[in-house]
């Protein structure tokens, strides 16, 4: 698939159909995220592959109660490590959340063009999360999201609810539009 329709018709899905991803295309998509840049390469992240359905359903909760975390075939957890490196200045420990997200975001975009639906979960428990799945102190979780075929195919089009270039950018200063 060519990479701006990719990017073009990449939706959040909720709603999946129960079918197994491929082992060799769930590979490609774990690979995307793995091979994403991060400050200075730390690849400072680590990524639980959940299929259990139990564990899934008990994640319900620890994600605010959205129940399609646990209809696709996999979760993903999404973890980074504090390297307490203080790169970007007064981003400091809070670059290891730009890591990841770029990572993760890598790995929705690989997944579409798989023809996979991702849906980024930001409302969860981390500690909950933490806890739960034994992740060490250190490391937090920065996203979730369920992987798998959606239900309907053809969600996946591009959105005409977007902002236009002229109101996103301004030059050489801050203008307000």
């Amino acid at each position: 698939m060519e990479f701006y329709e990719v990017i073009k018709t990449r939706r959040s899905v909720r709603n999946y159909k129960k079918d197994s991803i491929p082992d060799d295309v769930l590979k490609r998509v774990l690979n995307a995220a793995r091979i994403a840049p991060s400050g200075n390469n730390r690849q400072p992240w680590k990524f639980i592959i959940i299929k259990d359905r139990k564990i899934k359903e008990k994640m319900i909760a620890l994600c605010d109660g959205q129940e399609f975390v646990a209809e696709s075939p996999v979760l993903i957890v999404a973890c980074g490590k504090n390297i307490h490196y203080n790169r970007g200045r007064w981003m400091g420990d809070y670059s290891v959340i730009v890591d990841v997200a770029i990572a993760v975001d890598h790995l929705t975009l690989a997944a579409r063009a798989e023809g996979l639906g991702t849906c980024w979960i930001g409302s969860f428990d981390n500690e909950g999360i933490k806890k739960f799945l034994g992740i060490p102190e250190d490391v937090n979780v920065v996203a979730l999201t369920p992987l798998g075929y959606p239900e309907n195919p053809n969600v996946f089009k591009e959105t005409k609810n977007r902002k236009s270039l002229e109101e996103i950018i301004c030059y050489d200063k801050w203008e307000e539009k």
